[in-house]
């Protein structure tokens, strides 16, 4: 198998994340000029625009768009460490230029789909703990795990953050990415609350990474033999 450069990785993520904001982003966007989207196109929008670059790109740089699960995965050790400021760097570009482009496309419509509190801050902070936790599960099991089938890698990775976008979206706005909440928040100049979006994901991707590898180091039991009588 022909080896990825570490830059070569890295523009990849950009790509990425790029999309991800300009897809999903856009989508909130074009949902407040037409209301033709609702909330559940929006969370198809994300979930399918994860699917689709996963399915593009994970063979190049392991498809994360997400700088949460960079550190997840360098937390369990799937990671390097010294790769992660790149992917970080790179996904927070694509993420800032995806959503400098919505901005010249539509103006600061809804805030350039940035993620804001419906509640407390203190709520949308432990729901994006749970629904990065959820989702950085099933990352983690389709990625490193054999048992799992990789050849649905994207779509399961998809349905999942369509799922928590779905659930959680009118409450915190189902973030689960500080580089997808930072891009909009940046160029839209919207900072309230913007902590929750930058720390919550980061706790959650890891507890889900490692509940995981918790659960399949755990030995499985031998089934009891039973005597007869």
């Amino acid at each position: 198998m022909r080896h990825t450069s570490l830059p070569r990785k890295a523009v990849a993520e950009f790509a990425g994340t790029f999309a991800l904001v300009t897809a999903g982003c856009g989508a909130i966007m074009v949902d407040a000029l037409t209301h033709s989207l609702t909330h559940v196109g929006v969370a198809l929008t994300f979930g399918l625009i994860i699917m689709v670059m996963i399915a593009a790109t994970g063979h190049l740089s392991g498809a994360h768009f997400n700088p949460a699960v960079t550190i997840a995965f360098a937390v369990t050790r799937h990671f390097p460490w010294r790769h992660v400021p790149f992917y970080i760097l790179a996904q927070m570009l694509g993420a800032v230029l995806g959503a400098a482009l919505l901005r010249g496309f539509f103006g600061p419509i809804a805030s350039l789909g940035a993620t804001i509190p419906a509640g407390g801050a203190w709520q949308s902070f432990g729901l994006e703990v749970l629904l990065s936790a959820v989702l950085m599960m099933v990352i983690i099991s389709v990625a490193t795990d054999t048992r799992a089938v990789g050849q649905l890698a994207a779509l399961a990775i998809g349905a999942a953050v369509a799922l928590d976008a779905m659930w959680g979206g009118p409450i915190s706005g189902a973030s689960m990415n500080p580089a997808r909440s930072l891009g909009p928040a940046l160029m839209a100049g919207t900072w309230n609350d913007q902590w929750v979006y930058l720390i919550a994901p980061i706790i959650g991707t890891c507890l889900g990474a490692a509940l995981y590898q918790w659960l399949r180091a755990t030995p499985e039991l031998k089934p009891t033999t039973s005597v007869k009588q």
